[in-house]
């Protein structure tokens, strides 16, 4: 049974930093390109960062670029979100994906809102 279970989401003040994980289980995590989306209130789901199978090419949204850090590590089937200086208008609904060729996986997200 396939499955990617989001964690780290939660309230942060604007500056603030949070780290979101993705454990992933029932796939070969490790030949898998892994990506970051968001939805925020009212918006449509955005594509906020990829990494691919291997870890060594990583490609972000202009709007994150530079704040957010995406990473992986293949023994332990988890991808990482490090997100720094956080804004307002970064406060989504978080969600982990996996794609390879026409198989892809999403997991159930994690909410992730920046206010003071």
């Amino acid at each position: 049974q396939v499955q990617l279970v989001e964690s780290g989401g939660g309230l942060v003040q604007p500056g603030g930093s949070l780290r979101l994980s993705c454990a992933a289980s029932g796939f070969t995590f490790r030949t898998y390109a892994m990506r970051w989306y968001r939805q925020g209130p009212g918006k449509e789901r955005e594509l906020v960062a990829t990494i691919s199978s291997t870890g060594l090419s990583t490609n972000y949204a202009d709007s994150v670029k530079g704040r957010f850090t995406i990473s992986r590590d293949n023994a332990k089937n988890t991808v990482y979100l490090q997100m720094n200086s956080l804004k307002s208008e970064d406060t989504a609904v978080y969600y982990c994906n996996a794609l390879r060729s026409i198989y892809e996986y999403w997991g159930q997200g994690t909410q992730v809102t920046v206010s003071s």
